[in-house]
């Protein structure tokens, strides 16, 4: 059959285009860079400045025993005298250090809950928690107060490299939830107004150990 020479004009136009790479219109627009730049400072000052501008509280502890001695003085402070903790490392480990000031209290009785975390992650404040911690899924969400204990070593920048972290940590059987908390619980949905504590803790404390 033979072709017109119109049609085989435009084939022709057609397979040089094919031929040649045609430039990026915007080579500038989202898809082609990050969106999130590089960390430019140590993890944990970018975690400590990203976690007070969401009002949680963060206290830095050069090793065990001044994390006892700066709960010990918190918890006098605020006048708490119902502190609950389920993991029972974490207690032997404060306890070792002379702070023995857990009460056997139920949950929805206590002034503030002490757990570990998974990881922190720098770039958003976030502690990140699951279902496989002895303190279960309840603990950080239930209690007016979450107090988490974390160490140096389990930053990370992003939440990419948080969860990274967790498939290498549990061989890719990750645990039934993950919880990414970032600050005190907030919801602004009634008239736009912001009220903190509603679906969560209204207060949250971060000790960071060291531990390199």
């Amino acid at each position: 059959m033979k072709v017109s020479p119109a049609k085989e004009n435009i084939l022709k136009k057609i397979r040089q285009a094919l031929s040649q790479s045609t430039p990026i219109p915007f080579p500038h627009s989202e898809g082609n860079h990050s969106v999130f730049q590089p960390a430019t400072q140590d993890p944990e000052i970018e975690f400590a400045e990203q976690f007070t501008k969401l009002q949680g509280k963060f206290i830095f502890c050069v090793d065990h025993r001044e994390l006892a001695a700066q709960l010990k003085g918190l918890a006098a402070h605020n006048g708490w005298k119902k502190l609950y903790c389920r993991e029972e490392k974490l207690k032997e480990t404060l306890k070792t250090n002379s702070f023995d000031g857990f009460s056997k209290v139920e949950l929805k009785d206590c002034d503030a809950a002490v757990t570990t975390c998974e990881l922190l992650v720098a770039r958003t404040g976030s502690i990140v928690m699951s279902a496989a911690q002895d303190s279960g899924r309840t603990v950080s969400v239930y209690a007016r107060v979450h107090i988490c204990v974390a160490y140096t070593d389990q930053l990370v920048y992003d939440i990419r490299d948080g969860l990274i972290a967790l498939k290498e940590k549990y061989q890719g059987q990750l645990p039934s939830l993950i919880t990414f908390a970032t600050g005190p619980s907030r919801t602004a949905d009634i008239e736009k107004t912001l009220v903190v504590g509603v679906h969560g803790p209204k207060e949250v404390y971060l000790f960071l150990v060291d531990r390199h």
